[in-house]
């Protein structure tokens, strides 16, 4: 819980930052100047970044920005330039940053929390982290989970829910025309999809190493 509530906020008039906890600052300038700033930390650089005015967003909209932001670094974004591409359809990688961002509370489960994260980092980004959501079809889904299905398969299982997440959200708010094709994907039969997957990875006749 924040250490700042919205009914005292305004009565901060001595100049200065007031801390909400989890690096979120109110700063507090001359006259009756005051903006947000969230502090982020990445391969031990430390940023400060400005989340607007208080007099256009509230403490609620703060902590909320905040959360977005902290997860845009946390997979590699810079949340400067995300925001200025903000009314365009976002990346993968984008997108996984706000479902991120919006689920992570609700999981309250801090294992569970960092493994759906580097399992996207490990296995999705790579592959499908910089295209727009709009992009993304068949091909791509399948060239994820290739690698690993056979190897890693109960990690596949996981990549392929998380992935089918961010898509489903970017689909409901407009990012995307359909869910396909992680519904397909989804429900197709294990044995199916297994011999599809194996056949993009088995070495080809003749082949030698």
């Amino acid at each position: 819980m924040g250490k700042l509530f919205a009914t005292g906020i305004g009565a901060l008039k001595e100049p200065g930052r007031y801390g909400d906890g989890d690096r979120l600052f109110l700063a507090v300038g001359s006259g009756d100047a005051a903006s947000w700033i969230v502090r982020v930390q990445k391969e031990g650089k430390r940023r400060d970044i400005g989340l607007g005015s208080l007099s256009k967003v509230s403490l609620a909209a703060a902590r909320k920005r905040a959360g977005e932001v902290r997860a845009q670094v946390e997979v590699g974004l810079n949340p400067v330039a995300e925001r200025k591409r903000a009314a365009g359809i976002p990346t993968f990688r984008a997108a996984a940053a706000i479902v991120y961002a919006s689920q992570r509370k609700a999981w309250g489960n801090y294992k569970h929390d960092a493994q759906w994260l580097s399992t996207l980092k490990a296995y999705a980004f790579p592959i499908i982290g910089d295209l727009t959501v709009d992009k993304i079809g068949r091909e791509h889904l399948l060239n994820v989970l290739a690698p690993i299905w056979l190897a890693k398969h109960e990690t596949a299982r996981r990549v392929r829910q998380r992935v089918g997440s961010v898509l489903y959200c970017a689909y409901v708010k407009g990012g995307r025309e359909s869910e396909a094709p992680m519904r397909a994907i989804s429900k197709c039969p294990c044995p199916c999809l297994t011999s599809l997957l194996a056949d993009r990875i088995r070495p080809p006749k003749g082949y030698q190493e």
